[in-house]
Order: structure tokens, then C-alpha cells, then sequence
């Protein structure tokens, strides 16, 4: 590391939680001769990224600041210099730094851009400031909670490359992920809490930290299904349930286990082609008293990329009907030489399109691409 990349290090450790931005300005300022620094947050719909100190959105897809956050490379557009800010492939956003320094002196910057990304990260237990910068408008509290909720929206690892995303943005509800990596496996799961705004939110909080209690103490992933469910039926007496799909995926091998309780769609793409994963459909979570949960397995093959969709992607209604499985398929096709959270976007998108609006019933989309280690 070199010494002007130790003194950004440091000035990054010792900033206060919401002056991160300006301390490392400070430090590019004596450093680099760098004399404007400004940090564009993505938002919340993955539409716009968002200047932290203020002023117009990027909105355009060509614009320079979208080209370094989607193939997540410098890019120097006059005398401007974009740099992505992600860490373990959490994108965050961009870096745009004036004048860039000359080509000797970019990989260092790209190092600094990958400190801010984790010094953000921890900042944000402390502020409030990066995530009202990150808003095109007002979530829903249903939306606040589902948000708070997540891992993150991005995740890189030596065997795999994973992203999520929920819509609509600012109003979702019930609609959520989650996943965890321990050792040389990966646990993943898709849920969708039964009902409407807060009701539905706080179903399926209650159902995502019964699978990580489960999860955390070593159970096997039949047994957190069914200690989710018992918390869920517990709580409501089976007046309410939780929808679920359930994987854990070892990155050595490529072997899946899997619980489907009343699942989203599973999607797999493999060589251009793209097939539907059939699970034996069991009981939602918290239906019944006693419920009985087995995992069922099947085998990814290197290069292949697995698609999860809820039901507020396919049964989305439009002008022509709902956008439907046919759709579906054309559309995952489509998106091989995407990366996952491109993929999950695009996907979203599209059916933004497609309905002319916001939708109307929300939904979640999680892409996983199993690389195997090499």
C-alpha cells in the first residue's frame, strides 16, 4: 500500500460518520491535487444515482457515472474521473473525482474508491445522512422496514456472484429476501408475508429472523423451516402465513438443497437455454400447527444462473394481460451477459414497462450465478 493510499486509509478511519465524504476530499486535495470530489449514491429503485451534496440526479443510462457502476470500471469522461464504490460486490455507487490523475496514479484511486465503499458501510450504522441521500422520495414504514431488513442488495464471492432487488421501491410490503455465506456454503431464501403494507412487513420480519435464529444455531434447513413456522403459526394461529423458498447451495460442489413452502418461481439458465426448476410444493410457513418440512436437492452445473421470482413478476397485470411465464423466459434469456444486479434490474424494469406504472402488488427478484471455485 502505497503512502498516499495509507494516508487516505487513515483519513477515512478517523471521519466522523457523516463527514466521511469531506475528510477524504481533504486527503485527495493534499495527496493527489484532486480538487473536486463529489459521491453519487445509487437509489433505491437501481434508477438514479444520487449527488450526497446535492443537485441533479443521473438518470441517463449512457452517462458516464452509469457506465463505471454497471461494468464496475474507471471511467474518465473529460477531465472527470468515475470510480464504482462497492464493497464484496455491494454496489453503492460512484466516485467522481476532478481533474483525474494521470494512468501512474488510478489503480491507487480505485483502492481509495474500495475503502470509501467499506467505510460507508460502517458509517452507516452511525447516520442517517447516506440513506436520506439515497432517496428519490419517502419510503413507506412498510418499505423502511423491509429495507432494513436485508443483507445488502449485492454479493461477490470466489464461486459466486448475487443480487436482489424489491419493487415497488419506496411502497414494497411483504416481499423480501435474504441470504448468508458460512464456510463453502450459501444459504439463500425468497419470501412473500401474506396481506397488505405494514401487516404484511412485519409478517415477514418475524419469518426472516425465525430462519436466521434457526440458521445461526446450526439447524439443518428443514428444521429452520419449521421453526419459522412454528413462530409464524404461534403469533398468528394461522391466520397468517409466509410464503417461502428456501436454498442452500455448497460452492464446492454445486449440489442445492432445498425447502419450497408455497414458493416464488425458480428459473434456471443453462448454455442460453432456460428451464423451470420443479420442487415439490409444501405448506406456507405458519399455516398450520404442525407442519412437516423435507429438503429436496439438484445439482447446478458451473456457469449456471439461477432466478428467483415471486408472484408480483409474472402474474403482473397489464394493458394485454399479465406478464406471464413466456415473458419470463424471453426475458431471463436475455440477460446471460448481465451481471446479477443488472439482471434483477433490468428484469424490474421491464415490467415497469410493461404495466405502464409502479406495480400494483409488489415484487422481489434475486439472480445467483455459481461460478465454482476455481
Amino acid at each position: 500500500m502505497s503512502e498516499r493510499v495509507a494516508a487516505a486509509r487513515r483519513a477515512l478511519a478517523g471521519a466522523p460518520a457523516e463527514q466521511v465524504v469531506e475528510c477524504l476530499a481533504d486527503s485527495l486535495a493534499k495527496d493527489y491535487a484532486i480538487a473536486g470530489v463529489e459521491l453519487l449514491l445509487v437509489d433505491y429503485r437501481l434508477s438514479a444515482l444520487m449527488p450526497l451534496h446535492g443537485g441533479s440526479p443521473v438518470t441517463r443510462p449512457g452517462d458516464p457515472a452509469w457506465r463505471a457502476f454497471d461494468h464496475q470500471n474507471e471511467v474518465a469522461a473529460g477531465q472527470a474521473g468515475y470510480l464504482p464504490v462497492t464493497a464484496r460486490g455491494e454496489r453503492l455507487g460512484v466516485l467522481r473525482v476532478t481533474p483525474l490523475p494521470g494512468p501512474e496514479l488510478r489503480d491507487e484511486l480505485a483502492e481509495i474508491a474500495t475503502l470509501l465503499a467499506h467505510e460507508l458501510q460502517a458509517a452507516n450504522a452511525g447516520t442517517d445522512r447516506y440513506a436520506i441521500a439515497s432517496r428519490t422520495r419517502r419510503l413507506t414504514l412498510a418499505a423502511e422496514l423491509q429495507w432494513e431488513l436485508l443483507p445488502g442488495r449485492c454479493r461477490v464471492g470466489p464461486a459466486f456472484s448475487l443480487a436482489g432487488q424489491l419493487e415497488p421501491a419506496y411502497a414494497v410490503m411483504g416481499d423480501s429476501f435474504d441470504w448468508a455465506q458460512q464456510d463453502d456454503r450459501l444459504f439463500v431464501t425468497v419470501l412473500n408475508g401474506m396481506g397488505d403494507g405494514m401487516t404484511a412487513s412485519l409478517l415477514t420480519s418475524l419469518a426472516t429472523q425465525a430462519l436466521r435464529n434457526a440458521r445461526r444455531a446450526g439447524l439443518s434447513l428443514a428444521d429452520q423451516a419449521g421453526l419459522a413456522d412454528q413462530a409464524i403459526f404461534a403469533q398468528h394461529r394461522g391466520g397468517s402465513h409466509v410464503a417461502a423458498l428456501m436454498l442452500e447451495l455448497d460452492l464446492v460442489t454445486g449440489e442445492v438443497l432445498a425447502v419450497d413452502a408455497g414458493s416464488p418461481r425458480l428459473l434456471v439458465l443453462r448454455d442460453g437455454e432456460v428451464l423451470d426448476q420443479e420442487l415439490e410444493a409444501q405448506f406456507p410457513l405458519g399455516m398450520f400447527e404442525t407442519s412437516e418440512y423435507t429438503t429436496q436437492a439438484f445439482r447446478l452445473h458451473p456457469g449456471d444462473r439461477l432466478f428467483i421470482v415471486s408472484d408480483g413478476v409474472f402474474a403482473a397485470p397489464g394493458r394485454a394481460g399479465k406478464y406471464g411465464e413466456a415473458a419470463l423466459h424471453r426475458f431471463v434469456r436475455r440477460t446471460g451477459p448481465l451481471a446479477p444486479l443488472q439482471a434483477v434490474r433490468s428484469l424490474l424494469g421491464d415490467l415497469r414497462a410493461f404495466v405502464s406504472s409502479d406495480l400494483e402488488d409488489d415484487a422481489v427478484a434475486v439472480c445467483l450465478d455459481w461460478t465454482a471455485a476455481g
